[in-house]
């Protein structure tokens, strides 16, 4: 893993000077650094540093999937309480700030754009908790999490079939793997469970809808392999 990110002054005033303090649609109790609009916003982030080719700036809005993750976590904080907790592309860092918020022993959140490790750091300020921002890629890692919690990460087919392959195995081996998802194209619901749906505000700006069906899922445990005929019992009574 990367070295942790400090959180830059010069991103940190670029953020303020483009994001207000909002309240999150659908889990009210956590404020974020929220822009109005994604594309100005994307532009004005290659104008400040005079780049081009940076990621679009999803630290910047509160996604449905984060959304909803966010609540089913803060509805349930029996989940995460005292447990290690990764959120996975944490973006704004609802997530992370949700686990946090319900008692996880630890929480990191992961990110590949250093702006994001920048707001989640002052996001996680503003709702006073403690979040480990790293700039890093931790698909195929296993860091011994027990929950690993990733949202709105199904948009493109190559990389969501990399990270379902990635949580899939984390789920195998016992860590509680939950998915925030609105109903991304490429989200494996012949591998998911469903566990909890929710009517969660968002903007046309993100998405095709003001008002999204966002769905909370893990991974259906494996199939128990039927007893055959002829078993332990059926031996024993005709050995007896």
């Amino acid at each position: 893993m990367e070295t942790i990110v400090q959180n830059a002054p010069d991103r940190a005033a670029f953020i303020q000077a483009n994001t207000r303090l909002l309240a999150v649609p659908h889990a009210p109790e956590l404020s974020l650094y929220l822009a109005d609009e994604a594309v100005p916003l994307w532009l004005k982030t290659e104008e400040e540093l005079e780049a081009e080719g940076l990621p679009p700036p999803f630290w910047a809005f509160a996604w449905a999937g984060g959304q909803a993750l966010a609540r089913y976590i803060l509805d349930r904080p029996g989940l995460v309480a005292g447990r290690r907790v990764l959120d996975f592309a944490s973006g704004s860092g609802i997530v992370a700030i949700a686990a946090a918020r319900s008692g996880a022993a630890h929480v990191l959140a992961s990110e590949v754009d250093a702006f994001a490790v920048a707001a989640i750091a002052m996001n996680a300020m503003v709702n006073g908790v403690a979040v480990e921002a790293a700039l890093a890629d931790v698909i195929d890692q296993d860091g011994g999490w027990d929950v690993v919690l990733a949202g709105d990460v199904c948009y493109e087919r190559p990389l969501a079939e990399r990270i379902t392959a990635w949580l899939g195995r984390l789920a195998a081996r016992g860590a509680v793997v939950l998915i925030g998802d609105p109903g991304r194209y490429y989200l494996p619901k012949d591998r998911l469970e469903k566990l909890a749906e929710y009517s969660v505000p968002t903007s046309r700006a993100l998405e095709d809808a003001e008002i999204k069906r966002t769905a909370v899922w893990t991974f259906t445990p494996p199939a128990t392999p039927p007893v055959a005929s002829g078993g332990l019992q059926e031996r024993t009574q005709r050995q007896a």
